[in-house]
């Protein structure tokens, strides 16, 4: 008798490992699916979330220019971070603190599994402590994941010089210090540089993202010069319920900030999302309170305030503390950021002196650079093992060399505190002599209309720009509020 044919499978070939040159044996579609997930919930978070946000928190006369700068800088990143940052970034060292420049566009290099070279951990006699980094789903996952973790460092630095930072001289900023300073950071914590191979812990960008564009963006903001005097003494949101809706995408889109960052979906990634929304919220109501207390009535734009400190906080441990520790976290997140905004900002000449438009110093350095230390302190030995290539990493609170670990995270942040503030300074002096970093007074005083020809809102007829030889006398500021308020250096102005 003739044999029995073999059954087709019944598995379309698109799912079957190892049978397509689509599907190679290392592929993890979970993996790949969670990590494209991630990445796209990231960058959502700028396109549209902060793009939203920023139009909508600025005066009117602001919205289309803040919003666009926001997203000018997503897209700049983009191919820049595909052409030759990526690879200064995660590629081969150049020195302790920086990848080799190179493009990461050929599929040859993009359809290969993930690899990040310079991540193999050994110990002090030559023996491999923690193998190299190799995710289960190609390179074009990791530079897309990747690209949208430098993309929101270029937008959150946006925020603390919007309203008077000429657009032109943007259009220069942003390549220049994702090459000179993103990529030092992200090599040297992540990529396998010499703070990533002393132990010195971010999980998810608390320093690589935060601290480093809260740094930059108050120095770029010294170097700007403030708003004009008129906006810095009344700058109303001009939408507060679209702000609320781009803090709502920026809040939900963190599960992919801090969910993706083991770069597999397993459960360290769960712990981060669920310690990640514990600690934002309670660091919005503990912000909240605050504002009841001192000032009588709680404040929407604090209380979006209070959740981004929370976030921020809680990054750079996401994964590595427990869910008591993310609750501490948020508590002292809703109240440090906001005892320096409220009453240090007010006392200090300095902070007084430059403008930060949104208080990204406050929200994002001080956020950042505390949830770093909290991050020393609390991390849980047994999920340090998860995702740290040193081994026996551990919290302060947990003894042993936890009280190293501590000092480890002060040196690690006093690196990138150091290298924004000298880098970001070269940037703006060097832009300064070929384009001016400032606006003309006449762009100042008029805004988007005069900077790009365009206005977010047309109210009067059928998209008829606004002219008050037609529609009568028109003020910007709003008649019924006290006109003595007190120059506002933030995003809060009068609780």
């Amino acid at each position: 008798m003739a044999a029995a044919a073999v059954p087709p499978n019944p598995v379309p070939i698109a799912y079957q490992g190892g049978t397509s040159a689509a599907v190679p044996d290392w592929l993890n579609k979970g993996d790949n699916a969670w990590q494209m997930i991630s990445a796209t919930l990231v960058g959502l978070q700028s396109v549209p979330g902060l793009v939203i946000l920023y139009g909508s928190i600025v005066k009117k006369k602001w919205a289309v220019n803040s919003a666009f700068m926001a997203l000018y800088a997503f897209a700049a990143v983009v191919i820049c971070w595909a052409t030759w940052a990526y690879k200064m970034s995660f590629g081969d060292k150049l020195l302790p603190f920086w990848g080799k420049a190179g493009p990461a566009l050929g599929q040859k290099f993009l359809i290969k599994q993930s690899a990040l070279p310079e991540t193999t951990q050994f110990h002090d006699d030559g023996s491999v402590e923690t193998a190299m980094v190799l995710p289960f789903y190609p390179m074009a996952s990791m530079v897309w994941f990747q690209c949208v973790f430098a993309a929101i460092t270029l937008v959150i630095l946006a925020g603390s010089v919007l309203g008077r930072m000429n657009i032109k001289a943007w259009m220069a900023f942003v390549p220049l210090w994702l090459t000179f300073s993103y990529t030092v950071g992200a090599f040297s914590l992540w990529g396998g540089g010499f703070l990533f191979h002393w132990g010195v812990m971010d999980y998810s960008g608390g320093y690589v993202i935060h601290l480093s564009s809260g740094i930059a963006g108050f120095t770029a903001a010294y170097w700007v010069g403030p708003r004009s005097t008129k906006d810095r003494e009344r700058f109303p949101p001009n939408n507060v319920i679209m702000m609320l809706a781009g803090a709502g995408l920026l809040w939900m889109g963190w599960a992919g900030f801090n969910g993706g960052d083991p770069y597999t979906a397993n459960i360290d990634s769960s712990m981060a999302v669920l310690n990640t929304n514990i600690c934002a919220a309670t660091s919005l109501l503990v912000w909240t309170w605050l504002d009841v207390i001192f000032f009588k009535k709680p404040s929407v734009i604090g209380a979006v305030q209070g959740m981004i400190t929370g976030l921020v906080c809680i990054t750079p441990g996401a994964g590595l503390v427990q869910g008591w520790a993310a609750i501490v976290m948020g508590i002292l997140s809703g109240s440090v950021p906001w005892f320096t905004m409220m009453f240090i900002h007010k006392r200090w000449t300095l902070l007084q002196k430059i403008d930060d438009t949104l208080s990204v110093f406050h929200t994002h350095a001080v956020a950042g650079l505390l949830g770093g230390v909290l991050t020393g302190l609390f991390a849980e030995p047994k999920l340090c093992s998860l995702f740290l290539p040193v081994t026996n990493s551990r919290g302060g609170v947990y003894g042993g060399s936890g009280g190293i670990q501590i000092l480890k995270q002060l040196a690690g942040a006093a690196f990138i505190i150091g290298w924004n503030v000298v880098v970001t300074s070269i940037i703006c002096v060097i832009i300064n002599k070929v384009i001016p970093l400032r606006m003309t007074e006449e762009q100042l005083l008029i805004g988007d209309d005069a900077v790009h020809g365009e206005e977010a809102y047309a109210l009067w007829g059928d998209g008829e720009k606004y002219d008050s030889t037609k529609h009568g006398f028109y003020y910007d500021d709003t008649t019924h509020l006290n006109k003595t308020t007190t120059l506002s250096s933030g995003a809060t102005q009068v609780v």
